[in-house]
């Protein structure tokens, strides 16, 4: 077991609809990390930004996409962590991939779709929530939305680190901040959080507001708003079992059933 974790947030912008160019572009920022990292977190449909076009920039798991994000987990010795679309047959998905430097990948399929853009009616919703096991540490991965839904975040499975990719609007930022603070202190874990900048292809606008809480609710980032920016930040075993031990509040959590 790693008693440490570094994992590098890219807060960045993103070329609309356009894969290539967004996997050239992160391929430069990941080459100019210079210090070692166990985790590189990227934002929600990293390929492409918040598109509902998904016919247009869908790839299946054994498309260019996936290959670079396995090869660039190799390169570093590092997983890689962002979403993108997806396509299955004749259904379309929001899935998040972890992918290890070993090739091996865990997938989660956004279980909250956004409504009020209508991702509903266009990506299919995922049923299963996901716990990786990464270097002794157990991480939750959710996307963007799945950030409004208590209960679906509760952590029944004791895991270290939630984890967020996001296209979080600069409109409602102030919602995303706060609720960053409120998964990790109810939950009692590391709450991360990813998300993009830039103007999208429909004029939505974004501020980053990237950040990483400890178990307390202290922001332990100093990323800037409305900035491409990557920074690292290094989460602490003991911090979590410290805390957990001392004050023991996941152990009065209520027991319940998601159906």
């Amino acid at each position: 077991m790693q008693d440490e974790l570094k994992i590098a947030l890219i807060q960045s912008d993103l070329v609309w609809e356009n894969p290539e160019q967004n996997i050239q572009n992160f391929t430069k920022k990941i080459e100019s990390i210079s210090n070692k990292v166990d985790v590189i977190v990227l934002p929600e449909m990293f390929t492409s930004g918040f598109t509902m076009n998904a016919s247009v920039v869908a790839e299946t798991l054994y498309g260019d996409s996936v290959n670079w994000m396995k090869a660039i987990a190799k390169k570093t010795n590092s997983a890689i962590v962002g979403s993108l679309v997806i396509r299955e047959g004749e259904h379309y998905f929001n899935r998040l991939l972890f992918v290890e430097a070993s090739g091996y990948i865990s997938n989660y399929d956004k279980r909250h779709t956004f409504t009020l853009a209508g991702e509903d009616k266009i990506y299919k919703a995922g049923t299963e929530k996901v716990i990786i096991n990464y270097k002794g540490w157990k991480i939750c991965p959710l996307i963007c939305y799945d950030l409004r839904f208590p209960v679906w975040a509760r952590n029944v499975a004791d895991y270290d680190v939630l984890l967020y990719v996001a296209n979080w609007p600069k409109t409602r930022i102030s919602a995303w901040d706060t609720l960053l603070k409120a998964r990790a202190i109810e939950n009692m874990c590391y709450c991360i959080g990813v998300n993009r900048v830039g103007k999208d292809g429909v004029n939505y606008e974004y501020s980053g507001n990237s950040a990483a809480i400890d178990v307390l609710g202290n922001e332990i980032t100093s990323i800037k708003p409305n900035k491409e920016q990557i920074e690292i930040v290094t989460l602490e075993k003991r911090h979590v079992d410290v805390y957990r031990n001392k004050l023991k509040f996941l152990d009065d959590r209520d027991n319940f059933t998601i159906i």
